[in-house]
């Protein structure tokens, strides 16, 4: 098994730098974690999250689809897309790794989005075991490996370096074109670094909170319950669990006059405002009451249903850290499930 110390990662992120751009997380003057491009001298991150997650890189917040030129009658349609450069984005958690399925079956099922297509196959994703999980995560819930991430290259925290193996053909080519910069380990190394994130996760609050009374077919059991009433009372609908969450997929798209033609683009949108979905007769869920049940409806009941029962969350804990009212998906699925056993 191929292995790299702590001290020669600047020679692997200067030989992978060689052939494409490589994003690692960095922490920012405010004190958080955030995806930037790696150049010499760069200080990776150890914080366990970046703000935001690695789903900027396939579906950015705001995106060009069309312009258009206008000279009389006459109407030019312009795309404005480049050839995508290839890249790679370092540190991705396991939580977010599972994020790229869900967002795959959205935006990779016909119609294709070309322009989600397009990014997914010139990126590469440099995956990492969660070496210290926090109290805030619970992706175990949801059947997730912190200890096993998926990606094209897998990261091993070993303490000392990183065992490093391919997840994926297109991974396991990478690392051939890299040469020598690795040298050789037992597996041993790499399933007793499993072991203690294993050992850490079992032993988080919020990671054995049940599941059971969710997922396809709890529709009518979970719409009408009076519970919702009191759990969107103290929400003011700022968006920001969808903005910080690696799930969410919805957008919307508007067209810009610039003066000399129009931009039509996309950006990120939110079921937690009251204008998300308006149309010419007004907006289908009229409160906010409707609002925040949707968003927890969707992530626990709507996605699953339509996905062989996959949930719509990863457990990433996102929402726990940045929700200004302490409002979250956890406290949802313990609310709907008192009495029920949700250590």
């Amino acid at each position: 098994m191929k292995y790299i110390a702590y001290e020669s990662m600047d020679a692997f992120f200067a030989a992978a730098a060689e052939k494409l751009h490589v994003y690692v997380p960095v922490d920012t003057a405010e004190g958080k974690s955030s995806y930037m491009l790696w150049k010499p001298g760069t200080a990776v991150s150890k914080a366990l999250h970046t703000t935001r997650s690695a789903k900027d890189f396939f579906f950015p917040q705001t995106e060009n689809l069309v312009e258009f030129k206008m000279n009389g009658k006459n109407i030019e349609i312009i795309d404005p897309r480049s050839e995508y450069e290839d890249f790679a984005v370092f540190g991705v958690k396991a939580c977010d790794v599972k994020s790229f399925e869900i967002l795959d079956s959205v935006y990779l099922t016909d119609p294709v989005d070309s322009y989600y297509k397009a990014r997914r196959e010139h990126g590469l994703i440099f995956s990492m075991t969660c070496a210290r999980p926090s109290e805030t995560c619970f992706c175990s819930a949801f059947g997730i490996d912190a200890a096993a991430p998926a990606g094209d290259v897998v990261f091993t925290d070993t303490g000392k370096g990183y065992c490093v193996e391919a997840g994926t053909e297109k991974g396991g080519k990478f690392l051939e074109s890299l040469g020598g910069i690795f040298t050789e380990t037992d597996a041993s190394e790499r399933e007793a670094a499993q072991a203690k994130v294993r050992a850490i996760v079992d032993k988080l609050p919020l990671g054995k909170i049940g599941t059971s009374a969710f997922g396809g077919g709890k529709t009518e059991a979970l719409f009408d319950r009076p519970e919702w009433e009191e759990l969107s009372e103290a929400c003011i609908a700022c968006g920001t669990c969808t903005f910080v969450c690696p799930t969410c997929q919805c957008y919307d798209i508007k067209d810009y006059d610039t003066g000399h033609g129009i931009k039509r683009f996309r950006c990120w949108d939110s079921c937690m405002y009251s204008d998300f979905t308006k149309m010419a007769h007004g907006n289908p869920r009229l409160t906010q009451k409707e609002r925040f049940r949707q968003r927890f409806m969707h992530k626990l009941v709507y996605y699953p249903e339509n996905n062989n029962g996959t949930f719509g969350c990863v457990g990433c804990g996102r929402c726990l850290a940045s929700c200004p009212i302490s409002m979250n998906i956890v406290k949802v699925m313990k609310k709907l499930t008192e009495g029920e056993n949700n250590d």
